[in-house]
């Protein structure tokens, strides 16, 4: 009778071990910060390294070398990593991720925003106006990428 209990347990413990597939190193930043938070402070953590979590909004259809995570608590930020370092997988879209990395700012003249803005909307296959740039400054926040763990199952 307790073996029973015994291989249920086992059961459990291996099926919770597979519900993320783990991207890059291993995380090791204990808590979170919401994304919302390094948005509103990117330049006091500029250079801080961070965990955030979330659902994959986007994935880059290029080479995966981007995720799009939107937080729970609001806000988007772009996990970048070296193009082949990791492959984030076009099925991750939708799914939940735990992200580390180190908070970027990528200051740019309103002329390389705009660019920047309108590769994006190709790259996604959204329409894009120039007129809808808002005022500075003009930068990039995003994460480097250190590594990643993607929930298996989609998020509902």
């Amino acid at each position: 009778m307790y073996s029973k209990w015994i291989l249920i347990a086992i059961l459990m413990m291996t099926a919770g071990a597979l519900e993320a597939q783990q991207y890059g190193n291993k995380l090791s930043v204990a808590e979170s910060t919401s994304i919302s938070e390094i948005l509103e402070n990117a330049e006091s953590m500029k250079g801080a390294r961070v965990r955030i979590e979330g659902e994959i909004t986007e994935v880059c259809a290029m080479a995966g070398c981007w995720i799009e995570i939107q937080g729970k608590s609001g806000g988007r930020i772009r996990f970048k990593v070296d193009d082949g370092v990791i492959v984030f997988p076009q099925s991750a879209k939708g799914k939940q991720a735990t992200a580390e990395g180190t908070v970027e700012l990528l200051p740019m003249s309103r002329q390389q925003y705009v660019a920047w803005l309108k590769h994006l909307a190709e790259e996604t296959g959204k329409s894009f106006d120039p007129q809808s740039v808002g005022e500075p400054p003009y930068r990039i926040v995003r994460l480097r990428g250190e590594g990643a763990e993607i929930e298996e199952s989609a998020s509902h």
